[in-house]
């Protein structure tokens, strides 16, 4: 009779949340609470680098695998993942002896499936059990996938699986691609799936796989609490708990529990993976989900802008990610030249030589209300509210740069507002400016809404500059903004985009007088003397 089998990659695929960087006691005692559970196979890592960090669900060699698993448990295989893109030197692996790694899961895209046969053809000679995962399936045509499934049918490997790299297989796409490694695949290899979760695919097409009731035993990719890059994966706890109801198994779902709470809620609440928007139109879109989590943390597109930037990334380009061609196709999205040199003639009249006080959306313009209204007693300054309304003083302008903050402030003001040219959408403003001419060329900060303004004001010809609420970005999900509304996560960048603005305040500092009224993180001397 045909099995079913689970097989927990939390430690490796969730890897990708935090770098791996779990600790050490968290991957020893994942490895035992897991063997607690009785599912089949435990995924403990990648196989890949040159050194090893023993906090790092990372191994060089087999030996740094061994330290973290022992002693070995019955009844579990313990396997590692080699990814074909940089793969372990086979020097690095010796005989089978059945102390370390029992099974070899071999990642690859369809370009490097000849290198792969060749790898997983030493690697059988060696002694594993391998499991042949052809990356990005949907990318496959079904003649490819054929191709691939019968060439590997000539090494007779103990497992093929279908890889939902991107999380965008449905249903009637995931059984069409089931039919064909089924009817394809030699009858006792082992039918794996590994699914991610950006469109919520992962449960459903689980269930319909198991439901199915192939003949041939079948294996299943989870992690516990579905930890995982981005939407996450398929919940091992979840799942596990479906077969006990359903197949009569006798998976004990506590130490996943245990482990949900010991091991990895303090992880979630630093750096949250799940269902989100940005990773739906990534999915929807055929990316990589990278470039949801590059331009999410941009913080500046709205819905319709996100969509349409992805749909406009060139076919041969959305499965691969770098930063360098994220910021090349966001940058050629927000480009909308426009001949602004009338305009900046006409703010200049009134910019020219005047103070001006700039009203950023942090906490602190809560509690400095007395100071901030000394300066304007004092100084008379022209008010301009950073991609917000500010009901708490005269505000005489709002600037803006991002489309996401400004769907929420236009049509609903009578302040003059001041935009750039990137926002072709927007149809309330009484400025609108050359987005180019006024972003910095730091990909992280490029645009910056605070620092735009302030490049604008030196054309203006201002001397002096108070900020307010420039508190800086927390490290805390929570604390940044003025306006909850306004709120977005940028835990996982805070500090590098507090020290890149720190550094480019102090080079306008020189420009122009700048004074901070409000606490803030940054220290316009920090980086004196830095160009």
């Amino acid at each position: 009779m045909r099995r079913i089998y689970l097989l927990d990659c939390t430690l490796r695929d969730g890897g990708y949340v935090n770098d791996w960087r779990f600790g050490s006691d968290t991957i020893k005692g994942f490895c035992k609470k897991i063997a607690k559970t009785g599912i089949e196979m435990l995924e403990v890592g990648f196989l890949k680098g040159d050194t090893f960090d023993e906090d790092r669900a990372v191994f060089p060699d087999l030996d740094s695998f061994r330290t973290m698993i022992e002693p070995k448990q019955e009844n579990l295989l313990y396997v590692g993942m080699i990814d074909m893109s940089a793969p372990l030197p086979l020097d690095r692996i010796p005989p089978y002896d059945g102390t370390s790694v029992d099974m070899f899961r071999v990642i690859f895209k369809k370009d490097k499936l000849e290198e792969a046969y060749s790898y997983c053809e030493k690697l059988k000679k060696l002694g594993y059990i391998l499991s042949i995962n052809f990356v990005g399936t949907d990318a496959y045509s079904d003649v490819e996938f054929v191709k691939g499934i019968e060439r590997f049918n000539e090494l007779h490997p103990y497992a093929m699986a279908i890889v939902d790299s991107f999380g965008l297989i449905k249903r009637k796409h995931f059984l069409r691609l089931v039919h064909l490694a089924d009817n394809n695949m030699l009858p006792d290899i082992v039918l794996s799936y590994h699914a991610h979760n950006n469109l919520q695919q992962a449960f459903g097409n689980a269930e319909a796989l198991v439901e199915m009731n192939l003949k041939r035993d079948i294996s299943i990719d989870a992690c516990v609490f579905g930890m995982g890059r981005g939407a996450g994966n398929l919940n091992l706890e979840l799942f596990a708990e479906y077969m006990n109801e359903n197949y009569g198994t006798k998976y004990r779902i506590e130490p996943m529990l245990e482990i949900m709470d010991e091991y990895l809620n303090d992880i979630y609440q630093e750096r949250f993976w799940g269902y989100s928007l940005p990773y739906y139109l990534s999915a929807s879109t055929g990316c990589h989900p990278n470039y949801a989590i590059y331009l999410a943390e941009k913080d500046t597109l709205s819905v319709k802008a996100f969509n349409e930037l992805l749909s406009s990334i060139p076919k041969e380009h959305k499965a691969s990610f770098t930063k360098e061609k994220a910021e090349q196709f966001y940058m050629q999205y927000q480009e909308n030249f426009i001949d602004d040199k009338a305009t900046v003639i006409e703010l200049a009249k009134e910019f020219t030589d005047r103070a001006v006080l700039i009203l950023a959306p942090g906490n602190s313009l809560r509690e400095y209300k007395d100071e901030i209204q000394e300066v304007i007693d004092r100084t008379n300054p022209i008010i301009v509210a950073l991609n917000f309304i500010c009901s708490e003083y005269n505000v005489d302008y709002i600037f803006s740069s991002n489309m996401r903050r400004f769907c929420k402030i236009q049509g609903n003001t009578d302040i003059r507002c001041i935009i750039t040219s990137n926002m072709k959408d927007c149809k309330y403003a009484s400025y609108v400016i050359n987005y180019d001419s006024y972003t910095t060329k730091i990909p992280e900060i490029i645009d910056n809404s605070c620092l735009m303004l302030l490049k604008l004001l030196t054309e203006l010809g201002c001397k002096e500059v108070y900020l307010a609420g420039m508190d800086g970005y927390s490290v805390q999900q929570g604390n940044n903004y003025y306006d909850s509304e306004l709120e977005y996560d940028f835990s996982s960048v805070a500090d590098l985009r507090n020290e890149l603005i720190s550094r480019e305040l102090c080079k306008y500092n020189k420009l122009m007088k700048l004074h901070m009224i409000t606490p803030s993180v940054y220290n316009l001397e920090l980086h004196k003397g830095n160009h």
